[in-house]
């Protein structure tokens, strides 16, 4: 699981940049499980 946040992460962070909003819906849904 933690991989495959670490590989999400990535990709949008090279894609485009984390935004706020981004950071807060990954939060959310780790906050969550």
């Amino acid at each position: 699981m933690t991989d495959v946040w670490t590989r999400t992460l990535t990709l949008r962070r090279d894609r485009r940049g984390f935004t706020l909003i981004e950071l807060m819906i990954v939060v959310a849904i780790i906050g969550i499980l």
